[in-house]
């Protein structure tokens, strides 16, 4: 365990937090403790989220080597603890050398989204001892993510997890809890992109020079420890201005587990500009290993409406791409409506 958020029980815990007694706080290294033993796991902080000292990279790296698997939790933080380091214990030391590792929150406004400090050199170090390399981030607004995504074994996003946040973390790194995240947000591949999100509206925009224009992971994306397959889409309309329509999920891995299924509407011609996309249901089903589930959903005519010129709520005749899967650019299944 290394990195600067593995052991820092307010970086954990976000903005606008009331001081805590460290007891209430079940930081990373705690929950990894918990699970296998405090003597199967290596600590050693590496670096500060913002400190460019460099003095504690040579130990994380030489704990690394003794270590079978190496889980980096990084990130940023948006504590408010100016100018203020924690030890173990939980105590408070003020020191006016100490940089703090807040940057994000009121007030805190980034250039960039790079990790800060020496943390990406941290990574690269670890990396560089051919040892598999978890990364969590623990992070406030979505960081760049680019390297972890190339070179990372595996790559979590915790945001902040607060004060059971370790527990959460064993459960998933060690199969207990089969995750079934979705992002609520795009997450960007450069800062340049910004402002980038999935229901853009048309047309749909080129890509940069330097790289595509489309997010590094998506609006809906998450992973599972199992696979889920798509099939048997049905669109029924059930009046002038609403219908339902279902589809089979099958769960073909060896896992139970959770998917989240989603539906976008495009409105192919209207009268006004419209989104190339939009998220107009979604829902959370558990399908046992092997098993299937029918997934419906019903669509009034607020799916459908657009507002027109004189900016009144109408639906409009035409065709409707129904699409559903497992994220907005995983689509599985599509059909069209015709209201």
């Amino acid at each position: 365990m290394v990195g600067p958020n593995a052991d820092n029980i307010y970086n954990q815990l976000g903005d606008y937090t009331a001081p805590q007694e460290r007891s209430n706080i079940v930081t990373m290294l705690d929950g990894i403790k918990a699970r296998i033993g405090e003597s199967n796991v290596i600590y050693a902080k590496g670096c500060a989220v913002r400190d460019m000292s460099a003095s504690g990279i040579p130990a994380a790296v030489a704990a690394a080597m003794r270590a079978d698997v190496v889980v980096a939790v990084v990130g940023g933080s948006s504590a408010r603890d100016f100018k203020t380091k924690y030890i173990d214990t939980g105590a408070a030391v003020v020191d006016e050398k100490t940089v703090s590792d807040m940057e994000a929150g009121e007030g805190f406004d980034r250039a960039s989204l790079s990790l800060m400090g020496l943390q990406e050199q941290l990574l690269k170090a670890l990396k560089l001892t051919g040892k598999p390399l978890v990364v969590v981030h623990i992070e406030g607004r979505p960081l760049d993510k680019n390297w972890s995504k190339e070179n990372a074994d595996a790559l979590l996003s915790l945001w902040y997890p607060g004060q059971e946040g370790g527990h959460a973390l064993a459960d998933v790194l060690f199969g207990d809890y089969n995750p079934a995240g979705r992002l609520p947000i795009t997450v960007p591949r450069n800062v340049g992109q910004l402002p980038v999100y999935y229901n853009k509206k048309f047309p749909i925009g080129h890509d940069y020079v330097e790289m595509p224009s489309a997010g590094l992971y998506e609006f809906g994306y998450g992973l599972s420890y199992t696979t889920f397959d798509y099939s048997g889409l049905e669109i029924l309309k059930t009046g002038p201005q609403s219908a339902t329509v279902s589809v089979t999920v099958t769960n073909t891995g060896s896992r139970d587990g959770d998917e989240v299924v989603q539906l976008y509407i495009t409105d192919k011609v209207a009268s006004t500009v419209r989104p190339r996309k939009q998220l107009r249901g979604f829902s959370r089903v558990f399908i046992p290993k092997g098993e299937s589930r029918k997934v419906s959903f019903d669509l009034d005519k607020e799916a459908f409406q657009v507002y027109n010129k004189q900016m009144q709520p109408v639906v409009e005749s035409g065709d409707f791409t129904i699409a559903v899967g497992a994220s907005s650019e995983d689509i599985r299944q599509t059909g069209l409506l015709t209201l």
